[in-house]
């Protein structure tokens, strides 16, 4: 009985342990993208006004496409707080569909974003353009690119739901998609008020 107890025990610290090299080692990938969004803002700023005799943000930028790309994305982290909502409800089906609905306006976040730099790239206004428009889809895609990534993570953590149901495992890394794309947001209304706000009225 001794030795059962002991061993879980073991087990328990063994999968604590774990944990806790897993949250330290993603709240480093955290860090490690703050430093590289605040320097890509850096950039910008510095490269915000040099048009080399191109278009300004002003004559570039459509508020009101990228006012929905905002909306799209801010709605998206509120049904992934519904997500977690359901998480601690242990309701496996609404974690799924919020799951989901996260991840069809993240699509449309990613889909509006490639439909501007197409505009713009068709229009003669490409990255080669100016170093404004160098900055602007270096810091703009490289957020883009995240946002990417983070669906293809939405996706994985519907089929384990689906596969391996709420485990404490699962849970977690839900956890952590969930810290990812609350962050994501954040860096996106820095990018929203710096570049296109900015851009408008600078």
């Amino acid at each position: 009985m001794a030795t059962t107890d002991a061993a879980a025990h073991d087990g328990i610290r063994a999968e604590a342990s774990q944990g806790t090299v897993v949250n330290f080692g993603f709240w480093l990938y955290l860090m490690s993208d703050v430093i590289i969004f605040s320097m890509l803002f850096v950039a910008f700023v510095n490269l915000s006004t040099n048009y080399a005799q191109g278009p300004t943000g002003q004559e570039l930028f459509e508020l009101p496409l990228v006012f929905i790309e905002t909306m799209a994305l801010l709605i998206s982290s509120l049904t992934y707080g519904l997500v977690m909502i359901c998480l601690r409800q242990g309701n496996t089906k609404w974690v799924q569909g919020w799951l989901l609905i996260t991840f069809l306006l993240g699509v449309g976040f990613v889909g509006l974003e490639l439909y501007e730099f197409l505009h713009l790239a068709f229009e003669g206004y490409g990255p080669q353009r100016s170093a404004f428009l160098s900055s602007f889809f270096t810091l703009v895609g490289t957020h883009g690119t995240h946002v990417t990534f983070g669906l293809i993570w939405i996706l994985v953590m519907v089929g384990q739901v689906a596969y391996k149901g709420l485990t404490p495992a699962v849970a977690s890394r839900l956890t952590r998609l969930s810290l990812f794309w609350h962050f994501l947001d954040i860096v996106w209304i820095a990018v929203f008020s710096t570049v296109y706000l900015g851009g408008m009225y600078r």
